[in-house]
């Protein structure tokens, strides 16, 4: 599962700096996650960083990128090997 930012984003800049994987950066207005490099911190945390870090709460699972641990595992691998 990678994770999504919402509209409820308040540009604090603290998520962007703790993702292991930079798969956080600052979209048009607000930041965004990029699926293919978010492993919700799998090889890195035991807990997402950026959901950690968030005041505003605004950091859900991704309905649209739903993985499991395993495939999240083998993601984290893929880019580890980069």
């Amino acid at each position: 599962m990678a994770l999504l930012i919402t509209d409820e984003c308040i540009n604090c800049d603290v998520c962007e700096p703790e993702c292991p994987n930079q798969a956080i950066y600052l979209g048009a207005e607000i930041y965004e996650i990029d699926p293919h490099k978010c492993t919700e911190c799998v090889g890195h945390f035991d807990e997402p960083q950026c959901v950690q870090v968030c005041p505003v709460a605004c950091i859900p699972v991704n309905p649209e990128h739903i993985e499991s641990r395993d495939t999240l595992w083998q993601k984290y691998h893929r880019l580890v090997a980069v």
